[in-house]
């Protein structure tokens, strides 16, 4: 479940949105499922004819502001379940909004200052909380937070079972494939161009369309490309070839300077799309990593919580969702998709967080044992314990002297203390 807040200017333009066809006309049965209005009918009042009675029901503590009413008094919250999980009824969609209505503070439970809000339904796996936040008493709400505190409700609701489980999926037959024949394409130092390896009609069918010429005798059957092959046309036909063999599934073996598809990525690979070619070559670099520290150096341009590549891309996501609202006030949907493909991008960043010890100890081999590692860590204390005098003894060296009532204890008498937790 994935939560996606904004902050709009008109309540009327806002309800007449949710409650109209949408932007892609995709708009389903649109109704209130819940809501708290102080007083106010909303229930009564929430229908297509009826909305701007809904709009003044909710916007009749920003207006009682007067000259504080701040400039986008509307909290809008969209909440959208997971796919892969069956979808949630009215009734469990208002307690999942009761909820975070609550934790956001925009309407605590049993506060009789809240914040009016109501839920509104008008797709499947999705719902949209409105509020104004506008408390009775005439303050404001502080939604500093409110980010953050949706998205871990979201989260517990889905760790307490709160949201139906997603159903079992029945395992697959495991897929089986027959190894595929292998095919070398290289160029002889005489200049030509030729293909051995497999034998079968299926690859001989290929290397003859892609302009190869087979030859049979002694040495077995082999492909070659005619003597008379412009230079410039034999790497791209070599290529060519090796694409169509990797459809087919065959093995091949390409020489480097007949691959044409590598000069290009080294020269422009992307053409004008310099940041994909910047990713695609970050991904051959995690590709050939060697060792898990050579991994980790390569994934820390992806992952890095201040300039990798992740947060960059979700910071493009949040000014593009940004800017929509800016140029189209009630171009709401498209908004909250860029906003949750954003929350999407910040949950991924989540989950790689502190990755970097992990990635360090990728191929190294294990420690010994946790019990072991605990050993040498309170090694020395123990030490330290084993030769301070024991309590009898000290007692006795004490007791033994002739002032020992008015010396004060030595601390070779105070007993060791085992190691414990620090407070």
């Amino acid at each position: 479940m994935i939560a996606h807040l904004q902050r709009a200017s008109n309540t009327m333009g806002l309800l007449s949105y949710l409650y109209g066809p949408g932007e892609r006309g995709d708009h389903v049965s649109p109704r209130l499922i819940a809501g708290e209005g102080h007083g106010a009918p909303i229930e009564l009042l929430a229908e297509p004819g009826s909305l701007p009675y809904l709009a003044h029901a909710l916007d009749a503590p920003v207006e009682r502001l007067g000259t504080r009413v701040p400039a986008q008094p509307t909290w809008i919250c969209s909440v959208r379940s997971d796919p892969r999980q069956p979808d949630l009824t009215d009734a469990q969609w208002a307690a999942v909004a009761r909820r975070l209505v609550d934790v956001t503070g925009i309407a605590p439970e049993g506060d009789p200052d809240a914040c009016r809000w109501i839920v509104v339904r008008n797709r499947p796996r999705q719902v949209h909380v409105v509020a104004t936040i506008a408390r009775e008493d005439g303050s404001l709400h502080n939604g500093y937070r409110d980010a953050f505190r949706l998205q871990s409700e979201c989260h517990l609701l889905a760790e307490l079972g709160h949201l139906p489980i997603a159903p079992q999926s029945t395992p697959r037959t495991q897929e089986t494939r027959m190894p595929s024949p292998s095919i070398t394409i290289t160029a002889e130092p005489s200049g030509s161009v030729s293909a051995k390896g497999a034998s079968d009609d299926l690859s001989a069918t290929l290397l003859k369309h892609a302009g190869f010429q087979q030859i049979d005798d002694w040495y077995g059957r082999r492909h070659r490309l005619p003597t008379t092959t412009p230079t410039d046309d034999r790497a791209a036909i070599a290529t060519h070839a090796a694409e169509m063999l990797r459809a087919a599934r065959y093995g091949v073996d390409l020489d480097p300077a007949l691959d044409t598809t590598k000069a290009f990525t080294s020269a422009n690979p992307l053409g004008p799309y310099a940041a994909g070619a910047e990713l695609l070559r970050l991904t051959e670099q995690i590709r050939s990593a060697e060792t898990g520290a050579d991994l980790k150096q390569a994934l820390d341009h992806l992952l890095d919580p201040e300039h990798g590549a992740l947060e960059r891309i979700r910071e493009a996501l949040e000014a593009a969702g940004e800017q929509i609202t800016d140029l189209d006030d009630g171009a709401f949907q498209l908004a909250d998709r860029f906003g949750f493909a954003e929350d999407f991008v910040h949950s991924a960043m989540s989950e790689l967080v502190d990755s970097d010890d992990e990635l360090l100890g990728v191929g190294r081999p294990q420690q010994p044992s946790d019990q072991a590692q605990t050993r040498s860590r309170w090694l020395p204390q123990f030490r330290g314990a084993a030769v301070a005098a024991s309590p009898a003894a000290a007692k006795a060296q004490v007791s033994a002297s002739p002032d020992a009532r008015s010396t004060q204890p030595s601390a070779a008498s105070i007993p060791p203390r085992a190691p414990g937790p620090r407070l």
